[in-house]
């Protein structure tokens, strides 16, 4: 029987892989502006490609009246970063951002594939945020995430860019003041840390209607000002790491970086309050 030759299967995988600078691994809501829904658009806008990994997928964040969905399966997530490793695109990828987690079994798989991932691939560097909660709220994750974080992702991380209520938790003790941030981030600082970047930082030390961020590496630190702007709006913190994250692959200093992210969190929070809205508006 003649006819035309069987068509070779295409091996998708033989094929160049996409160009990607961030995989992003965080929350993600359908209607909102945190975790994912906010990193994503952020750091596009930088010019930068981001392949999103959710580790929760909500309608929205769970401040309004109704609410749907939830962590994403433990076998779905970690078949994603299986999948992202089968598809090549941690060869050109940069950074991994980690921000808002589920489960204590979701961050010891994460915890796992990171431990692997970051050997095999020395030029990639892990930047977290370690998304716990804060001091108007407290925690609102798993009782058991704070000590993984601490102990599973903070050894690994090249940097971290934490609150200043997460970053207590990090590091064990209250740190109100600057000199008391700068000493805990010394502190940590002398393991495989490169910087820590505080948001909110030092309370005590901060004037009214201000709102500070220290900055600390190795050979410097540095503590920045700016507005402190009234909003009801969440992902403030997601959208100031990816920006952080963003200035950075664009060159830009640690202490540069956080100036960036600083002044476009602050031009957003204006934004959102200058249309009353109760969600992050990206300008």
């Amino acid at each position: 029987m003649s006819g035309e030759p069987r068509r070779a299967r295409l091996d998708r995988d033989a094929l160049t892989p996409l160009p990607v600078d961030v995989v992003s691994i965080q929350s993600q809501v359908v209607y909102g502006r945190v975790g994912n829904s906010v990193a994503v658009p952020t750091l596009q806008s930088l010019g930068l490609d981001v392949v999103a990994v959710p580790t929760v997928l909500l309608s929205n964040v769970p401040h309004y009246d109704t609410l749907h969905g939830g962590p994403l399966p433990t076998e779905w997530f970690a078949g994603f970063l299986s999948d992202l490793e089968r598809r090549r695109a941690l060869e050109r990828a940069r950074v991994v951002l980690v921000g808002y987690l589920g489960p204590p079994e979701q961050t010891l798989a994460l915890a796992d594939w990171l431990e692997r991932v970051l050997v095999e691939y020395p030029h990639l560097k892990l930047v977290l945020d370690p998304v716990m909660g804060d001091g108007d709220v407290g925690l609102y994750v798993h009782e058991d995430t704070p000590g993984l974080l601490r102990d599973r992702l903070v050894p690994m991380a090249h940097g971290i860019a934490p609150n200043a209520f997460e970053f207590e938790l990090v590091v064990g003790r209250p740190t109100p003041t600057y000199a008391e941030t700068l000493a805990a981030a010394r502190e940590l600082l002398e393991t495989n840390l490169d910087w820590v970047v505080v948001t909110s930082a030092a309370p005590a030390d901060t004037p009214p209607g201000r709102m500070r961020v220290a900055v600390v590496t190795r050979d410097e630190d540095h503590l920045l000002e700016h507005e402190l702007v009234e909003s009801h709006a969440k992902g403030t913190g997601d959208l100031f790491a990816a920006a952080l994250v963003g200035a950075m692959l664009r060159g830009y200093s640690v202490k540069g970086a956080a100036q960036v992210a600083a002044e476009r969190t602050v031009a957003v929070l204006r934004r959102t309050a200058e249309l009353g809205c109760g969600e992050l508006v990206l300008v």
